[in-house]
């Protein structure tokens, strides 16, 4: 995964800085992304559909504005969701503190299932938000909201990391992780994940 164009305000008082108006001027540190979620058949009569997160990837203009659907058979669907905006903000620096020092540093989505179904003839999963904060994150878990995860690539971390050293001051007592995100697991050994939501679209495929 590359290519994600990394956004970061230019330095005060540096020239990049004097030569931008305010309409030009970044506030903070963000980057532009679009969502992938996958929906496939599973040997299950009573649920034959699953959806997941399959991959974030950079946002481009010829995406639009609205969710299209990529591919369509008998076994899979893949729907793409673009426009989703990454900011770092510096009252979170712990959040991204916290992922980086995982074993796996990732972009986290929330997703929801429509109520109705708004964009296809049938309910599908729909992107929420998108972060890189543990913090946040842990808070949507506790919430039992649906929210997987993907690698992000090393040209994030390394944006992220500089974000975090220069704004993040290590506490003297490291913050215990929240309790959502000890690893669970279902009866086939894959990790568990958490959600109230009623998975729909069992009808047909």
């Amino acid at each position: 995964m590359s290519g994600f164009v990394l956004y970061s305000p230019a330095a005060p008082g540096s020239p990049e800085a004097v030569s931008l108006d305010a309409a030009q001027a970044v506030r903070r540190p963000f980057t532009q992304v679009a969502v992938v979620m996958h929906r496939e058949h599973i040997d299950n009569r009573w649920q034959p559909w699953r959806w997941s997160l399959s991959e974030i990837i950079p946002h481009e203009d010829g995406f639009g504005t609205q969710p299209r659907l990529l591919l369509k058979d008998d076994q899979e669907e893949r729907w793409l969701h673009p426009g989703f905006t990454v900011e770092l903000f510096t009252d979170d620096t712990e959040g991204y503190h916290l992922n980086l020092t995982t074993d796996h540093p990732c972009f986290w989505v929330v997703w929801r299932m429509e109520e109705e179904p708004a964009i296809s003839d049938e309910c599908i999963a729909v992107p929420q938000t998108v972060t890189l904060s543990y913090t946040d994150a842990g808070r949507w878990l506790d919430a039992q909201e649906s929210v997987e995860q993907v690698p992000a690539p090393v040209e994030v971390l390394s944006w992220m990391q500089a974000f975090v050293d220069q704004h993040h001051v290590l506490e003297l007592k490291r913050r215990k992780r929240p309790d959502s995100f000890k690893s669970l697991q279902d009866r086939f050994g894959n990790p568990a994940r958490v959600s109230t939501e009623k998975i729909r679209g069992a009808s047909h495929g």
